[in-house]
């Protein structure tokens, strides 16, 4: 592949009898095709995908001053108008077209690329939404003619009900929790946590975060009258006193029991086949007396699913420290991995996303779940494996 491709007609008719079959999969589970602009708001993509997609995101300024997007995905638009308009629910949505990205990492990859995908909105059971969107991805490789796969599954929400039955406190939360996949990040966040205090900087704001609220306030704004000619930039005086007490807050809680970061550390350790890592995570949670019930079955469940599906054990693993790289996800996530001619290769993902829609203007939480197919990567898969198999033919 390359950056800028260039598809002959043999590769149009690859490509659009793909597309013919995954889309049959999709209308024969009852989702209704539709499709947003390519051209989306800039600001829908930069304040929910995350650093990973915002990076890799071509933003361009139109005449009037507003920043607009190629849209990088298409689930985002999807649920944003989703959300603005009046739908019913459950709904059921599929799509086919063209999405763009940076590819600074990869850069024989090319920077646009067709996505066939679903969104699942306002199922309540949740267990079966996973369980439908699962089958669907294996049914669309399945019915392409793709054999050989694995799967790559984890649980964004495993690792928060972990995070909420810890002694952890309360401001450090959503930020572990937010983080936990950002390897080297996360570390460094839970050695902080766990040290203390390292600076006099530090130590003074602890202390001052030790106080009451009111107590900590009229100490922080004491401090200012006894520098009121320091310069303040564009922030006022109230902004800064309150940006104080939050990092004085955070200071005084600024240790984290070294017992329960061996717990966090042990638990996204665990990594492997996917009913082996279970079992691990069970007996790890189980010495540590911790009981993450509810997330443990739900991802036996979907193990139970696959099972069904004929997909062996040999192909699902999971890794609890697994969150893809959109961080709109907030429960359980997957992947489906080939080989391509150049190697592994991700040819599908996805997972679910229960805050979007709210986030996008919904006015309450709606339940989803997506998954997301890279056809051309799909078809290099198939040709791949088409080619392999006619040389052990051969031999």
């Amino acid at each position: 592949m390359v950056a800028f491709p260039y598809s002959d007609a043999a590769a149009i008719a690859a490509l659009n009898g793909q597309a013919d079959a995954i889309l049959g999969v999709f209308a024969a589970r009852g989702y209704g095709r539709e499709e947003p602009s390519v051209l989306q708001p800039a600001d829908i993509f930069l304040d929910r995908s995350g650093e990973e997609i915002r990076r890799r995101t071509f933003t361009l300024t139109e005449l009037s001053g507003r920043e607009l997007c190629l849209r990088p995905d298409l689930t985002i638009p999807i649920c944003r108008q989703v959300a603005a308009g009046k739908t019913r629910f459950p709904a059921r949505i599929c799509y086919n077209g063209l999405a763009f990205r940076h590819q600074p990492n990869e850069p024989h990859r090319p920077t646009q690329f067709y996505q066939a995908g679903v969104e699942l909105l306002g199922l309540e059971d949740r267990a079966a939404g996973d369980r439908e969107v699962l089958t669907i991805a294996v049914e669309a490789l399945r019915a392409v003619g793709l054999k050989d796969f694995t799967i790559k599954i984890g649980d964004l929400a495993l690792f928060g009900a972990l995070v909420d039955a810890l002694d952890v406190p309360t401001q450090w939360r959503a930020r572990l929790k937010r983080h936990f996949w950002r390897v080297g990040y996360f570390e460094a966040l839970l050695t902080r946590l766990t040290s203390g205090a390292a600076s006099d900087q530090q130590r003074l704001l602890g202390s001052l975060g030790g106080l009451t609220a009111s107590d900590s306030r009229a100490a922080i704004e004491g401090l200012m009258d006894m520098v009121a000619d320091a310069p303040q930039g564009a922030r006022t005086r109230e902004e800064i006193v309150e940006r104080l007490m939050e990092q004085a807050a955070d200071a005084a809680a600024l240790r984290l029991d070294p017992k329960i970061a061996n717990v966090i550390t042990s638990l996204l350790a665990v990594s492997g086949n996917a009913g082996t890592a279970i079992a691990e995570v069970r007996k790890l949670t189980s010495s540590a007396g911790i009981a993450l019930d509810a997330p443990l079955q739900a991802m036996e469940q979907r193990l139970a699913a696959l099972a069904d599906l004929g997909v062996a054990p040999s192909q699902v693993s999971f890794a609890a420290r697994f969150g893809r790289n959109m961080e709109y996800y907030t429960g359980f996530v997957f992947e489906l991995w080939a080989r391509d001619a150049e190697g592994p290769v991700q040819i599908a993902g996805g997972g679910r996303y229960d805050s979007l829609l709210e986030t996008l203007g919904a006015g309450r939480p709606v339940s989803a779940i997506g998954v997301a197919i890279r056809t051309e990567r799909l078809l290099a898969a198939r040709q791949a494996q088409g080619n392999k198999a006619r040389e052990e033919a051969a031999s």
